[in-house]
This record gives C-alpha cells, sequence and structure tokens, in this order.
C-alpha cells in the first residue's frame, strides 16, 4: 500500500514538472514577459557616500577642545565610518576639509549622499565648520531642485546639524553621556516605524527602547525642551528619540528632517560592529543587527540619487581606496581602532 501511495505521488510530481515544462502555470510570468519596470532598475547600483575628514590625525590628543595651529594641515576620516558606509552597499569617498573647493563639487557632483562622522573638531565658525555647512547647503539646493540627496550626521555631525540648521554656535548644553550605552526612547509608537527605524527588526526595536544597544560618547547635546523651543530645529526636524545621560537628564538622540533627506543621530551605529577600544561597547548580535540595519537604511536613501562621476577614472580617482588606514588605537592613543591619514 505504502509502495502504491510513492508511486501515485511521484506520478503526479512528474506530470506537475511536465506541464511547467510543456505549459506554463497559469498566472506565471517569466522576467522576459513583464512589462512594467522593476522598481529597483531605477535605483542606483553604484552609490558613493562622502564622509567628512575633521583636523588631527584620529589620535587623543589632537582631538581635544584646544584649537590646532594654522599650518596644521593633516585631517583624518575614522575607518570604522568607511566600513559602516561599505556594509550598506556603497564605496566611500574622502571629502578633505580643506581640499580646494573645486575638488569638492567635483566630488559632490559624483557621490549619493554625505556623512558627517564623529570626532572632535571645534565647531566655532572655523574653516572646518564652514566647509561642512556649504556641503549642507549644497544638499538643501540639490534636494529643492528635486536631486534626491541624503546628509547624515553623526555625533559631532548631529551637532554640527543642529548649529548649521540654527545658526547658533552656542546652542549645545553639557551632558555626561561619554562611553556608555544607552536605550533608544521613541517619541510616539510611531516613530518605531520611520525613518531607519522601519529596517530594524521589530524584536530588535524593542530591545533599543528597553535596553542599552545605542553607544554613546558624546559631551554635549540638545535636550528636547531647547530643541521644541528652538523653532529654526523643531521646524526642519522631527524627533524620533531621545536618551538619558549618566545623569538620567534627558538629550534628543535621533532626529529626521521633515521635507528632506536628512537624518542625525547622537549615538554611534558604526561603533557596535566595529570599534573595540571600550569595553562597553555593544557588540552583541543584536547590536550587530542595529549597525547593519542603519547602514542598509542609509544605502538605500544614496540609491536614490543620480550623482555619478564624469568617468570610470575619475570615480577610481575619488575612492578611499587610494589611502591606506592607520593602527592609530596601537599604543593605547587612539580614539578610534583605525583611521585614514590625509596631509
Amino acid at each position: 500500500m505504502m509502495a502504491m501511495r510513492a508511486s501515485a505521488l511521484l506520478y503526479l510530481v512528474l506530470l506537475q514538472c511536465g506541464a511547467i515544462v510543456g505549459a506554463r502555470i497559469p498566472g506565471i510570468k517569466l522576467p522576459s514577459q513583464r512589462q512594467e519596470i522593476l522598481p529597483e532598475a531605477l535605483l542606483n547600483s553604484r552609490p558613493l557616500i562622502g564622509v567628512l575628514s575633521q583636523p588631527g590625525d584620529g589620535e587623543e590628543y589632537q582631538l581635544t577642545s584646544r584649537p590646532l595651529p594654522p599650518d596644521y594641515n593633516t585631517s583624518y576620516i575614522a575607518a570604522s565610518y568607511v566600513k559602516f558606509v561599505e556594509m550598506g552597499g556603497a564605496r566611500a569617498v574622502p571629502l578633505i576639509w580643506n581640499e580646494p573647493e573645486e575638488t569638492l563639487r567635483k566630488k559632490f557632483a559624483s557621490i549619493n549622499g554625505v556623512l558627517f562622522p564623529g570626532g572632535g573638531a571645534s565647531l566655532k565658525d572655523t574653516p572646518f565648520y564652514r566647509v561642512a555647512e556649504k556641503l549642507f547647503n549644497w544638499a538643501i539646493e540639490a534636494n529643492d531642485r528635486g536631486d534626491h540627496f541624503p546628509v547624515y550626521g553623526v555625533c559631532l555631525g548631529f551637532e554640527l546639524l543642529s548649529i548649521i540648521v540654527s545658526k547658533n554656535h552656542y546652542i549645545l548644553e553639557r551632558f555626561e553621556a561619554e562611553n556608555n550605552p544607552g536605550p533608544l526612547l521613541f517619541v510616539g509608537d510611531s516613530a518605531k516605524h520611520q525613518s531607519m527605524f522601519q529596517w530594524i527588526p521589530l524584536r530588535i526595536i524593542d530591545e533599543l527602547n528597553d535596553q542599552k544597544l545605542a553607544m554613546q560618547n558624546h559631551k554635549w547635546g540638545l535636550s528636547p525642551e531647547k530643541w521644541i523651543s528652538t523653532p529654526e530645529l523643531n521646524n526642519f526636524f522631527q524627533i524620533l528619540t531621545v536618551t538619558p545621560d549618566l545623569n538620567e537628564k534627558l538629550y534628543v538622540s535621533t532626529v529626521e528632517a521633515r521635507k528632506y533627506p536628512i537624518l542625525g543621530v547622537q549615538w554611534h551605529p558604526e561603533k557596535n560592529a566595529y570599534e573595540w577600544g571600550v569595553d562597553n561597547i555593544p557588540h552583541s548580535a543584536d547590536a550587530i543587527g542595529v549597525t547593519q540595519s542603519v547602514a542598509n537604511y542609509l544605502i538605500a536613501e544614496a540609491r536614490k540619487s543620480s550623482h555619478k562621476p564624469a568617468s570610470y577614472e575619475e570615480e577610481q580617482a575619488f575612492l578611499i581606496y587610494n589611502y591606506d588606514p592607520v593602527y592609530t588605537s596601537k599604543d593605547g592613543k587612539g580614539v578610534f581602532d583605525q583611521a585614514y591619514v590625509f596631509n
């Protein structure tokens, strides 16, 4: 009896296979038979992200608030931001803050988004700040023309966005939030389904609210009260999350522009996967999942940009691959494990 059933089942499988070969299953079309254009075909499959360098060489004693000498031309990009960009499926282009404006213009026309990374640069009205402001304004102008162009600010980059938009170099407040992970407290349930958070699995979203999966490492920030009472900020950005510092004082930790693809995070999604110098950086599977999800979201936004280099040779000349990372934390001095240093 069992043999007969097996034979009958085999016969049905063969009959179905024969039907598939001889006549297509009703309602099923091969890609070549479809008339519509798949959305993916409209996206940029070779996104480039410009990462802004900062004065200094990535070592701790040069990342303090002391001003650098006028003739100090060295700048750096922490390698974790380059790896973070690559995790999402893009390549990094260094935007060296003190290179000629003509070069920055060419790079801007080639890249599909700008990342203002964390670090320790002065945010007063310095040449570095003015370059960041210029890049931000170029992005606003592009978006106003219908040219989709995202901007991301992480930690110091978040502070940069806050100062640029508010036009107030003294708006930041002091917080105790150095080298400690914290939760992300969502401002309403809808925030869990907005921006990059819609890319994070729901199970991890709940953990973000209850556990310390977001690495914080900053001295300055903005309280929700100050943010909301500053019209320039509140009209431009929507607050998605807040986070308590070590004294339980709340600061704004994630914002999204209301009408532009601009995102700011006062925490470090890149550190979970790529920085190891501080013992309490979260490295759990869920923490790495946060890094992966945020990177995927940021680069998905960049794929909507149609910018591209003028030639293959120009693309190759702009890439971070033309530089070698330095093991900056080898002697215990570096704030970052690795950094790209530009002279």
